[in-house]
């Protein structure tokens, strides 16, 4: 429209020039007001100054329209067009000069040419005023501007008569019973909310519709047909504002359902959910008046200047009111994006995010009516407001990522079942123990259906910033860069690593808890752990560890090749760095090797109590080349491979505990026999250790005959690492078998023999040096080392 606008402009100043036509008259021009009114800067010839026809073809040649003109006799006066032979128009700067100006340069020249703008457009205002009056009173159908007002009027009134009556009609008589019998009291995630949420979204549709229809046939009742085309242009944009601004309403409702709390899928109280609500919906009623009140004044073709102005001082209205918006919902709005949790709990992403999202968004919401108000003022097309654009995506964004968490809800169903059950059986077998809870802590992916809402939420993320971007750059010039490309395919690459490591880490951990299963509690102190792990549960995380290395070099080496790098030589380079560090690190080797071989021999597991000589304890970490030991004292010790000499392990198979008891000279050695082994039958049938004996506890006989007394010994035959366990309860029984039956435990004694005299005729300084000896034989532990029990069959 601009070339035609010029050609025709061009043509009647050539035509004026031969016709020996003197100065040119505001008159009859295409482009000035019927009024003498100058329009707006881009398409008006200044009056004085410069000659018009040199001015005009500048202006035409600016604008990028070749212009050719010739004279009479058919001789070419001036020409824009290279290709074509007579006198050049200057046009300004040359384009060569341009490219060379630097970025600086071309912003100062930017703004100067804005500032310059704006004052012209200002200074025209209000001619343009009384050019847009005429304008409308000339396509007024009665002459009279109040006419698109009582337009405007009558149809927001039968727009409030419209939803007055699906209200009572369509809401209350039609729909109602059918949304009220779907409430639910207590809804559980996406798979419960998201079908209610969309059923009644799209009920909501449904009545907008309704409204709209009554409201069309009362007016159609009441006013006739509407004949004339700018009235119809003005209710078919009160029409389609309503609806967008209805659907946004119910879409708001949707997300926010601050009327049914139970429904609610963020983290909102009803207070803030209501507020933040009616702030959502009053911003975007105003925000589709302006952008639909601006699109008006362009479609009917009014002055420029006046649109400029007008869309700029609404604009700038509703961006304040969308910062209020941001201002008075920033706590509720950060509480919801940590979803209640302390920001200690959360990850440092979210973390970050509730703190920078409020600043950020002002400044995007600034930033977006600077670059429109940039736009409007230099007269360069402007499309969809980055406002109204960036909350369309961010409302694409939640309505997309809750679509696609409700499917993962369905599609994991039976296993979240499963694993509710589990949970439940677990806490019933604790008998009601609540002890203090624990501080809430930012965990790991556990399961696939965690993998696949962080996925879900990851993909709707980059969806919107591709939406985003494209609004920025709706021409495509910055994914058109070759490393912008690259930086996107190497982001993909990272991504899909990312997907790749956790499933298989999650996947190795279930098979960890599988192999595991429930290790029952043991007190600290223990000498020996619980039951131990199984070789395949001791392995998984040492396939865990090489899973990742792979994966975080595959996914390195191609990022490299994305980025157009040769890693050729890095393969070169490794293959010297091993071989140096084979020489050099001997000893690193030799327990990488030493502990490859004692797993492939299974020679202990996880869990598994194992003595190498120097220490013994309870196997708790195996790494590559080293293994950690937690002693029942507490103490933990972490032993190379390579100083493994011999290896005894006491979690294997089955244990044999023994037990030396100490009794007088005259217990009846036969009766205690059969006291035993009664004993190690009633143990059998024990609630709590009866299950873990392999055989039950029996008496060996007298094994030793000491100074003062006999040592019978008792054994039992356990599971590993249950014999702790059995031996506290063995001799708790046999302390009370024998205190019921009359049986004496033997204490230590010490007897001093006197040659040639007797006790009674010791003197005092005698009787001293008898007990000095008795008390130095207890000092010196004498009988601490004695032998109990003879050999250990």
């Amino acid at each position: 429209m601009a070339a035609i606008w010029w050609m025709m402009r061009v043509a009647w100043l050539a035509l004026a020039l031969s016709l020996g036509a003197g100065p040119l008259q505001a008159q009859g021009l295409p482009g000035l007001s019927q009024t003498g009114t100058q329009t707006p800067p881009q398409t008006a010839i200044q009056a004085s100054g410069a000659d018009p026809l040199a001015e005009t073809l500048r202006r035409a040649a600016e604008a990028g329209v070749p212009v050719i003109v010739v004279d009479a006799a058919g001789k070419v006066v001036a020409s824009t067009d290279p290709g074509v032979t007579g006198p050049a128009i200057k046009t300004g700067k040359s384009s060569d000069a341009m490219m060379g100006d630097s970025v600086l340069m071309k912003m100062q020249d930017q703004a100067a040419t804005f500032r310059a703008t704006l004052r012209e457009r200002l200074d025209a205002l209000p001619n343009s005023i009384n050019e847009v009056a005429f304008i409308l009173r000339a396509t007024s159908p009665d002459g009279r501007i109040q006419t698109y007002v009582e337009a405007v009027v009558f149809t927001i009134l039968l727009f409030i008569l419209g939803r007055i009556a699906a209200s009572q009609i369509y809401g209350k008589r039609i729909v109602r019973v059918y949304v009220v019998s779907r409430i639910r009291q207590a809804p559980q995630g996406y798979s419960e909310k998201m079908p209610f949420l969309v059923f009644r979204f799209v009920m909501g549709v449904i009545g907008t519709l309704f409204a709209m229809l009554v409201a069309y046939v009362v007016g159609y009742l009441i006013f006739g047909p509407v004949d004339d085309l700018s009235l119809q242009l003005t209710i078919a944009a009160l029409y389609t504002g309503y609806f967008f601004w209805s659907v946004l309403a119910d879409l708001w409702r949707m997300i926010l359902s601050p009327f049914l709390s139970q429904y609610r899928i963020p983290r909102f109280s009803d207070a803030d959910a209501k507020k933040l609500y009616r702030w959502a919906i009053y911003v975007a009623l105003f925000d589709f008046a302006v952008v639909g009140f601006a699109t008006w004044l362009s479609d009917f073709g009014l002055n420029y200047n006046l649109y400029a102005v007008v869309y700029g001082v609404l604009a700038l209205v509703g961006m304040l009111a969308n910062v209020a918006l941001i201002l008075f919902n920033r706590r509720a709005i950060t509480g919801a994006i940590l979803n209640g949790r302390e920001p200690g709990a959360v990850s440092w992403i979210v973390r970050t995010l509730s703190v920078v999202w409020a600043p950020a968004v002002i400044a995007y919401v600034i930033f977006g009516w600077l670059e429109l108000a940039f736009d409007l003022v230099l007269e360069q097309p402007t499309s969809i407001p980055l406002i109204a654009g960036a909350y369309g995506v961010f409302l694409s964004i939640i309505v997309v990522y809750g679509l696609i968490n409700f499917v993962i809800e369905r599609a994991f169903q039976r296993s979240r079942a499963l694993s509710a059950l589990r949970q439940a059986s677990e806490t019933g077998s604790r008998d009601g123990d609540t002890g203090p809870a624990a501080p809430p802590v930012a965990r790991t992916l556990s399961t696939f259906e965690e993998l696949a809402r962080r996925v879900a939420g990851i993909l709707a993320f980059v969806a919107g910033a591709y939406a985003m971007l494209r609004i920025w750059d709706s021409e495509n010039m910055l994914l058109q860069e070759s490393m912008v490309d690259r930086a996107l395919d190497v982001v993909v690459i990272v991504f899909i690593g990312y997907i790749v490591y956790h499933a298989f880490r999650i996947w190795i951990d279930s098979k960890i808890a599988e192999e595991t299963g429930d290790q029952p509690e043991t007190e600290l102190g223990d000498e020996g752990g619980v039951s131990s792990a199984s070789r395949l549960a001791t392995l998984l995380p040492l396939f865990r560890n090489f899973i990742l290395i792979i994966v975080v070099v595959s996914i390195g080496l191609m990022a490299l090749l994305e980025l157009g790098i040769n890693v050729s030589p890095l393969f070169a380079g490794a293959g010297v760095v091993g071989l140096a560090v084979g020489f050099g690190a001997q000893t690193l080797v030799r327990d990488i090797f030493s502990g490859a071989f004692f797993l492939i021999d299974d020679a202990f597991r996880k869990g598994e109590y194992i003595d190498i000589g120097s220490v013994k304890g309870t196997v708790e970490k195996i790494s590559v080349r080293s293994f950690q030991l937690r002693h029942h004292l507490g103490a933990l010790h972490t032993i190379p491979f390579g100083d493994i000499q011999v290896l005894t392990n006491y979690s294997r198979d089955w244990v044999i505990m023994k037990l030396p008891l100490r009794v007088t000279y005259d217990t009846d050695v036969e009766k205690v026999r059969k006291l035993i082994k009664k004993l190690g039958q009633d143990l059998l049938s024990d609630p709590v250790i009866g299950k873990t004996f392999i055989q039950p506890l029996k008496s060996q006989g007298v094994i030793e005959m000491q100074d003062s007394a006999m040592i019978i010994r008792v054994k039992f035959m356990t599971k590993p690492g249950d014999q702790w366990l059995v031996r506290k309860k063995v001799f708790e029984e046999i302390r009370e078998l024998f205190e019921r039956e009359g049986i004496k435990f033997a204490h230590r004694e010490v007897t001093v023999r006197i040659a040639d005299e007797k006790a009674k005729d010791l003197t005092p300084e005698q009787r001293e040096k008898v007990t000095g000896a008795v008390q130095a034989a207890l000092d010196d532990g004498a009988f601490d080392n004695m032998p109990m029990g003879g050999d250990d069959r």
